[in-house]
């Protein structure tokens, strides 16, 4: 992907789990990234051990997306090429406890980030990333994985914000950069980008599964596991962020048929339930404890899963990993900084890139 060496990345929710691991893999594509995001959302936090570890040196702004004058203060010292953005409230239980929260974080902070971009004076900015959830449509609980010509919806205050989000891309792109008028009335291409049950080193986010199952390893105890027989396409976290590279590489090239809405979800396979993954991951870490509870107090889908045909006929991009090499993968990073303090992640991404690589030929 030389496509982004010497470009300017304006990347929001960089101190995130999936954030910190795009700013390195942008970094090591030899681009100038410029973040913009809260502080750090975890103690640990992957994003702060990369930095402390001198592996990601990124221009890091800590700022509030919903801060209009700021983002837009700092997406103007970035003058981006690409915009990609990523911030958000991301845990549907917290949505529950403070939806206000989240639908101002997720509907009006992404209009404040399409607003500072779009008010962007002759910059060189080309492409903007919206990044969502699987979680925008609107669940009808069927085995049939969705599309992206699918209704958005959303039951939980975290779903729906998430498919506001997406209604709110698609009434800017056709308002503002439609791609009829692309290199005549504007130059700027948008897509908006949904992926799966994201897992991975690095992640310490409250009311997520694996983060609580290392929490409680750490501290010798055993972790209830709410709704395990609730089904999830689980992937790790190189998987989409290589999709949505792809995507933003084609949209920098002047694609017009890159815009629009893109899924980036597993194999079939990996389509398993709660229950299913962590007995797959205690034979990859027997250290880690956990009993199946029962179902929680509040509504979370039952079945929730991706349809990537378009993204693998049109793209050609595919997932790399098997479902046991994500839990391998997982199970190792967490383990290893365990035990050394050191960070895998420049291995694990330089693994990953190998193997992208090899899927192409």
């Amino acid at each position: 992907m030389t496509e982004f060496r010497g470009k300017n990345v304006f990347l929001t929710g960089h101190t995130g789990f999936k954030g910190s691991w795009l700013a390195l893999w942008l970094q090591n594509l030899g681009a100038n990234v410029t973040g913009y995001a809260l502080a750090a959302p975890s103690k640990p936090s992957h994003f702060e051990l990369l930095r402390e570890q001198g592996i990601l040196k990124i221009e890091s702004v800590i700022g509030d997306i919903c801060d209009l004058p700021s983002l837009s203060r700092a997406m103007t010292d970035a003058d981006p090429d690409l915009v990609i953005h990523m911030a958000a409230q991301p845990i549907v239980l917290r949505s529950y406890r403070d939806p206000i929260e989240t639908y101002e974080t997720n509907v009006m902070g992404t209009l404040k980030v399409f607003e500072a971009a779009r008010s962007l004076k002759k910059g060189r900015l080309r492409a903007i990333v919206n990044i969502t959830s699987d979680k925008c449509y609107e669940n009808r609980e069927t085995l049939v994985g969705y599309k992206e010509t699918d209704p958005m919806g959303g039951y939980d205050p975290y779903s729906s914000s998430k498919g506001c989000a997406e209604i709110l891309f698609s009434s800017y792109q056709r308002s503002y950069f439609p791609e009829e008028k692309y290199g005549s009335d504007h130059n700027i291409l948008m897509a908006s980008v949904r992926a799966g049950n994201v897992i991975g080193g690095g992640d310490w986010a409250e009311d997520r599964l694996i983060p609580d199952l290392i929490r409680a390893a750490k501290e010798n105890r055993v972790a209830i596991i709410r709704n395990p027989s609730a089904i999830r396409p689980w992937q790790h976290v190189l998987e989409p962020l290589s999709g949505y590279l792809e995507i933003a590489r084609r949209l920098l090239s002047g694609e017009t048929a890159a815009s629009g809405g893109w899924n980036f979800g597993p194999n079939e396979e990996s389509c398993v339930t709660v229950g299913e993954l962590l007995t797959s991951l205690k034979k990859q870490w027997n250290g880690l404890g956990f009993e199946l509870g029962t179902t929680g107090s509040v509504h979370e889908a039952g079945f929730l899963r991706l349809d990537s045909s378009k993204a693998r006929t049109k793209l050609g991009w595919k997932p790399v990993l098997s479902f046991e090499e994500t839990l391998q993968w997982t199970a190792d990073w967490y383990r290893n900084q365990k035990e050394s303090g050191e960070l895998n992640t420049l291995q694990q991404l330089k693994d990953y890139s190998e193997k992208l690589e090899a899927s192409k030929k």
